[in-house]
Protein backbone atom coordinates (compact mmCIF):
# COMPACT_ATOMS: atom_id res chain seq x y z
CA UNK A 1 0.00 0.00 0.00
CA UNK A 2 2.81 2.40 0.85
CA UNK A 3 4.62 1.77 -2.44
CA UNK A 4 1.40 2.44 -4.35
CA UNK A 5 0.88 5.67 -2.38
CA UNK A 6 4.45 6.81 -3.13
CA UNK A 7 4.08 6.04 -6.83
CA UNK A 8 0.71 7.82 -6.94
CA UNK A 9 2.19 10.82 -5.14
CA UNK A 10 5.19 11.09 -7.46
CA UNK A 11 2.90 10.65 -10.48
CA UNK A 12 0.60 13.47 -9.29
CA UNK A 13 3.55 15.77 -8.63
CA UNK A 14 5.04 15.08 -12.06
CA UNK A 15 1.66 15.43 -13.79
CA UNK A 16 0.91 18.80 -12.20
CA UNK A 17 4.38 20.26 -12.74
CA UNK A 18 4.32 19.16 -16.38
CA UNK A 19 0.79 20.50 -16.90
CA UNK A 20 1.63 23.85 -15.32
CA UNK A 21 4.80 24.14 -17.40
CA UNK A 22 2.98 23.33 -20.64
CA UNK A 23 0.03 25.58 -19.84
CA UNK A 24 1.75 28.65 -18.43
CA UNK A 25 5.36 28.73 -19.58
CA UNK A 26 5.71 26.81 -22.84
CA UNK A 27 5.29 29.34 -25.67
CA UNK A 28 3.80 26.93 -28.18
CA UNK A 29 0.69 24.81 -28.33
CA UNK A 30 0.99 21.31 -26.83
CA UNK A 31 -0.63 18.43 -28.70
CA UNK A 32 -0.74 16.06 -25.74
CA UNK A 33 -3.95 14.03 -25.48
CA UNK A 34 -4.59 14.06 -21.73
CA UNK A 35 -3.84 17.17 -19.70
CA UNK A 36 -5.38 18.26 -16.45
CA UNK A 37 -5.88 21.84 -17.61
CA UNK A 38 -7.58 20.64 -20.80
CA UNK A 39 -9.95 18.44 -18.78
CA UNK A 40 -10.59 21.29 -16.36
CA UNK A 41 -11.47 23.80 -19.07
CA UNK A 42 -13.63 21.38 -21.03
CA UNK A 43 -15.45 20.36 -17.88
CA UNK A 44 -15.96 23.81 -16.41
CA UNK A 45 -16.82 25.77 -19.57
CA UNK A 46 -19.96 23.77 -20.37
CA UNK A 47 -21.83 24.59 -17.12
CA UNK A 48 -20.52 28.19 -17.18
CA UNK A 49 -21.80 28.64 -20.73
CA UNK A 50 -25.11 27.01 -19.78
CA UNK A 51 -25.55 29.50 -16.93
CA UNK A 52 -24.64 32.36 -19.25
CA UNK A 53 -27.24 31.32 -21.80
CA UNK A 54 -29.92 31.48 -19.11
CA UNK A 55 -29.36 35.24 -18.77
CA UNK A 56 -31.69 37.33 -20.88
CA UNK A 57 -29.84 40.65 -20.63
CA UNK A 58 -27.12 40.63 -23.33
CA UNK A 59 -24.65 42.93 -21.57
CA UNK A 60 -25.00 41.03 -18.31
CA UNK A 61 -24.49 37.73 -20.14
CA UNK A 62 -21.38 39.05 -21.92
CA UNK A 63 -19.91 40.29 -18.64
CA UNK A 64 -20.63 36.93 -17.02
CA UNK A 65 -19.05 34.97 -19.86
CA UNK A 66 -16.07 37.35 -19.93
CA UNK A 67 -15.45 36.67 -16.25
CA UNK A 68 -14.79 33.00 -16.98
CA UNK A 69 -11.24 33.40 -18.35
CA UNK A 70 -9.56 35.16 -15.41
CA UNK A 71 -11.62 33.33 -12.78
CA UNK A 72 -10.97 29.92 -14.30
CA UNK A 73 -7.24 30.61 -14.37
CA UNK A 74 -7.25 31.33 -10.64
CA UNK A 75 -9.30 28.19 -9.98
CA UNK A 76 -6.89 26.15 -12.12
CA UNK A 77 -3.91 27.42 -10.11
CA UNK A 78 -5.75 26.49 -6.89
CA UNK A 79 -6.43 23.03 -8.34
CA UNK A 80 -2.75 22.61 -9.23
CA UNK A 81 -1.64 23.69 -5.74
CA UNK A 82 -4.14 21.41 -4.01
CA UNK A 83 -3.08 18.44 -6.12
CA UNK A 84 0.62 19.12 -5.48
CA UNK A 85 0.00 19.27 -1.73
CA UNK A 86 -1.96 16.01 -1.91
CA UNK A 87 0.82 14.35 -3.95
CA UNK A 88 3.53 15.40 -1.53
CA UNK A 89 1.35 14.23 1.39
CA UNK A 90 1.05 10.81 -0.25
CA UNK A 91 4.82 10.61 -0.60
CA UNK A 92 5.41 11.76 2.99
CA UNK A 93 2.80 9.33 4.33
CA UNK A 94 4.22 6.45 2.30
CA UNK A 95 7.61 6.91 3.98
CA UNK A 96 5.96 5.96 7.26
CA UNK A 97 8.56 7.89 9.23
CA UNK A 98 7.95 9.26 12.67
CA UNK A 99 6.64 12.77 13.01
CA UNK A 100 7.04 15.10 15.95
CA UNK A 101 3.50 16.34 16.56
CA UNK A 102 1.36 17.17 19.58
CA UNK A 103 -0.64 13.93 19.38
CA UNK A 104 2.20 11.75 18.00
CA UNK A 105 0.00 10.42 15.22
CA UNK A 106 1.24 9.66 11.73
CA UNK A 107 -2.02 9.42 9.83
CA UNK A 108 -2.69 10.87 6.40
CA UNK A 109 -4.38 14.01 7.79
CA UNK A 110 -1.23 14.98 9.72
CA UNK A 111 0.88 14.38 6.60
CA UNK A 112 -1.53 16.51 4.57
CA UNK A 113 -1.15 19.31 7.12
CA UNK A 114 2.65 18.94 7.04
CA UNK A 115 2.55 19.04 3.26
CA UNK A 116 0.45 22.21 3.13
CA UNK A 117 2.65 23.87 5.73
CA UNK A 118 5.77 22.92 3.78
CA UNK A 119 4.36 23.89 0.38
CA UNK A 120 3.52 27.41 1.48
CA UNK A 121 6.80 27.58 3.45
CA UNK A 122 4.95 28.47 6.64
CA UNK A 123 7.33 26.49 8.83
CA UNK A 124 5.06 26.51 11.87
CA UNK A 125 7.10 23.75 13.50
CA UNK A 126 4.17 21.99 15.16
CA UNK A 127 4.62 18.91 12.92
CA UNK A 128 8.13 17.89 11.94
CA UNK A 129 9.51 14.83 10.19
CA UNK A 130 12.18 13.25 12.36
CA UNK A 131 13.91 11.01 9.82
CA UNK A 132 16.14 12.15 6.92
CA UNK A 133 13.88 10.96 4.04
CA UNK A 134 10.89 12.84 5.49
CA UNK A 135 13.00 15.94 6.04
CA UNK A 136 14.27 15.74 2.46
CA UNK A 137 10.72 15.53 1.09
CA UNK A 138 9.65 18.50 3.26
CA UNK A 139 12.55 20.64 2.05
CA UNK A 140 11.98 19.56 -1.56
CA UNK A 141 8.31 20.46 -1.25
CA UNK A 142 9.14 23.87 0.21
CA UNK A 143 11.44 24.64 -2.70
CA UNK A 144 8.93 23.32 -5.21
CA UNK A 145 6.09 25.33 -3.68
CA UNK A 146 8.12 28.53 -3.59
CA UNK A 147 9.33 28.13 -7.18
CA UNK A 148 5.91 27.03 -8.46
CA UNK A 149 4.04 29.96 -6.95
CA UNK A 150 6.73 32.44 -8.01
CA UNK A 151 6.63 31.24 -11.62
CA UNK A 152 2.84 31.22 -11.81
CA UNK A 153 2.52 34.66 -10.22
CA UNK A 154 5.32 35.94 -12.44
CA UNK A 155 3.50 34.85 -15.58
CA UNK A 156 0.10 36.30 -14.60
CA UNK A 157 0.98 39.85 -15.79
CA UNK A 158 2.08 38.45 -19.16
CA UNK A 159 -1.21 36.60 -19.48
CA UNK A 160 -3.15 39.70 -18.48
CA UNK A 161 -1.38 41.67 -21.20
CA UNK A 162 -2.23 39.00 -23.77
CA UNK A 163 -5.88 39.01 -22.64
CA UNK A 164 -6.00 42.81 -22.86
CA UNK A 165 -4.52 42.84 -26.37
CA UNK A 166 -7.03 40.20 -27.41
CA UNK A 167 -9.92 42.26 -26.04
CA UNK A 168 -8.72 45.32 -27.98
CA UNK A 169 -8.63 43.28 -31.19
CA UNK A 170 -12.09 41.85 -30.56
CA UNK A 171 -13.43 45.35 -29.90
CA UNK A 172 -11.89 46.63 -33.12
CA UNK A 173 -13.41 43.76 -35.09
CA UNK A 174 -16.78 44.41 -33.50
CA UNK A 175 -16.53 48.10 -34.40
CA UNK A 176 -15.55 47.33 -38.01
CA UNK A 177 -18.41 44.85 -38.38
CA UNK A 178 -20.86 47.52 -37.29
Amino acid sequence: MQIAAALAGFFLIFLILLDAFETMILPRRVAQRVRLSKLFYRGSWVPWKWLGRKMRDTSRRENFLGLYGPLSLLILVALWVTTLIFGFALVQWSLGGTLDSSDNKNDFAINLYLSASSFFTLGLGDVLPLEPPGRFIAVTESGTGFAFLALIIGYLPALNTAFSQREVRVSLLDERAG
